[in-house]
């Protein structure tokens, strides 16, 4: 497990590089790869591990290489496209599975405790949790599916999912792109992207903050009620 973690960690740090290695030697099957996770990362519930916000900056920053060999359109029309559909997919799964699994402990297929939270997000924020989810990982992967358990009206749905592909593809290759010009973007990309990962994950960090507080809050109350109940005869 420490060794696969390590994997990963490595691979984010030195995202930079390991693009640049697969596009030279992928060519155009690049465009399948990336479309592939970005597919995955947001169709997928049982796969919220990976890229996203850093893999598409990545992506961008390597654009700015014009010996990349990537074409910057078609790049973002099939991310885009990837995206979208993947939220779509999520969501009618949602909708086939429904509620029930709201109900099952924790398996190695679904992590409740992750349902849980994005259903709070979901709550919070109403329909434009599937716009802010878009930046944040882990509710990124699981806010459609529970958009979709609670049967979102489906119109609604693809207008969020639309507008929220858009912003988080082209925002974030953009920036890439743009600031991957810069000499200290190029010498301190590690940190750069750890600093991206680090600023996506603090929704999720405030919503399990919330989470806890919240559940105190309740417990205290609980505990309060009982003592009172319990005096007098």
């Amino acid at each position: 497990m420490l060794e696969f973690l390590w994997t990963v960690l490595d691979t984010v740090r030195h995202m930079d590089e390991h693009l640049a290695r697969l596009a030279a030697e992928w060519g155009v099957w690049m465009y399948a790869l990336l479309f592939g996770i970005i597919f995955a990362e947001t169709g997928l519930i049982i796969l919220p591990f990976l890229p996203g916000d850093s893999l598409l900056f990545a992506v961008g920053a390597l654009m700015a290489n014009e010996n990349s060999g990537l074409n910057p359109w078609l790049m973002f029309v099939l991310l885009f496209v990837a995206g979208v559909t993947g939220d779509a997919v999520n969501y009618l799964i949602g909708r086939w599975v429904g509620p029930k699994v709201f109900s099952r402990e924790d398996s190695w297929l679904l992590n409740r405790d992750h349902l849980l939270k994005a259903q709070r997000f979901y709550v919070k924020h109403g329909g434009k949790a599937i716009f802010l989810a878009r930046f944040a990982p882990i509710l990124r992967t699981f806010a459609p599916f529970v958009a979709g358990v609670g049967r979102m009206d489906l119109v609604r749905f693809w207008m969020f999912n639309v507008t929220g592909g858009l912003c988080w593809v082209g925002g974030f290759l953009l920036a890439g792109n743009y600031f991957g010009h810069l000499e200290f973007v190029k010498k301190n990309f590690e940190y750069v992207i750890l600093g991206i990962v680090v600023v996506s994950l603090l929704p999720v960090v405030i919503e399990w903050v919330s989470a806890v507080r919240e559940g105190r809050r309740e417990r205290e109350q609980s505990g309060g009620e009982g003592a009172g109940s319990g005096g007098g005869v």
